[in-house]
């Protein structure tokens, strides 16, 4: 009887296991974006943000860290002293604390851009200045 109570636990034991791996392959992490931050964050602000087909956004600055992710379209992104790139539907991106961007772009005619934005906040920062 006691070897048959063993096996049942041991069967019980393994099923369990096979289902908790079911479950992990059935969700799964992909790394975007890694960054340090030099300052404490006491707020964080989360935007959505389009940007009409074939616009160019205005060359600026942000007063505080800002984290995001590409949900449509792509964007044409450069940040002063780096190579320009493309951004494209799901990558994600990081604008350091007053540095000029050049460029935040719809790279496409036709379709907007959507990206979220998250403005990591110190105190009562603006999101956005503004350079021209």
């Amino acid at each position: 009887m006691e070897k048959i109570i063993k096996s049942f636990a041991i069967a019980i034991l393994m099923v369990n296991s096979v289902a908790l791996m079911a479950q992990n392959t059935q969700l799964s992490r992909k790394e975007l974006l890694k960054t340090g931050l030099d300052q404490k964050v006491k707020t964080a602000e989360i935007q959505e943000v389009t940007i009409a087909a074939g616009i160019a956004a205005p060359e600026h600055l942000h007063p505080c860290p800002v984290l995001g992710i590409i949900k449509s379209g792509d964007a044409v992104f450069q940040i002063e002293g780096q190579q320009k790139i493309i951004l494209h539907e799901g990558d994600a991106f990081y604008e350091p604390k007053n540095v000029k961007i050049l460029h935040f772009d719809n790279a496409s005619a036709e379709k907007p851009l959507i990206f979220s934005a998250i403005y990591l906040k110190e105190g009562n920062e603006e999101n956005i200045k503004l350079l021209k």
